[in-house]
């Protein structure tokens, strides 16, 4: 068993994102598999290396008072741009864990968000904490908030059956 989500992320975005409904099917997989991420209903649109784009369409579960989308919608929108980015970007044999977030709001978001991260892609898997930024934009692509997640990346421990 293990702990690297990386070679899966890869071969599962590889084998549906060119298919009918497949990032559909894939945004949807990662929402069964982190419930919480789920619960915004995002949809993956690029994952390569280095670089992941997240859109989130402004609706009810995700609204606030104020008719825009809440706050807390947008941080676990930034953590998963992230996560995904650099999970996909990581060596084999690798794992990642958020330790730390921070998100600054810019203006109110509404309707369609998307949700940008380009990162760089760690030479080896060893343990460190870094860094990774994300901006979130509306349909006319102005930033409304941007967040730099950190990251603790490190090997993947062995398991004992």
């Amino acid at each position: 068993m293990t702990d690297s989500i990386g070679p899966t992320l890869r071969k599962y975005w590889t084998y549906l994102s060119d298919k009918p409904f497949g990032k559909w099917i894939f945004s949807r997989a990662i929402g069964f598999m982190a419930p919480y991420s789920g619960s915004i209903s995002a949809r993956v649109i690029h994952l390569g290396p280095g670089m992941g784009i997240v859109r989130l369409k402004e609706h009810r579960n995700v609204r606030n008072h104020l008719n825009s989308v809440h706050a807390i919608a947008l941080v676990n929108l930034a953590e998963m741009v992230t996560g995904l980015t650099l999970m996909n970007s990581l060596p084999d044999n690798t794992r990642g864990i958020l330790t730390g977030i921070k998100m600054d709001y810019i203006k109110k978001a509404r309707g369609l968000v998307t949700a940008k991260c380009i990162c760089d892609i760690p030479q080896t898997n060893e343990s460190i904490e870094l860094e990774i930024t994300g901006e979130i934009a509306n349909e006319q692509g102005e930033v409304v908030a941007r967040a730099v997640a950190t990251w603790l990346i490190g090997p993947e421990k062995e398991r004992s059956r």
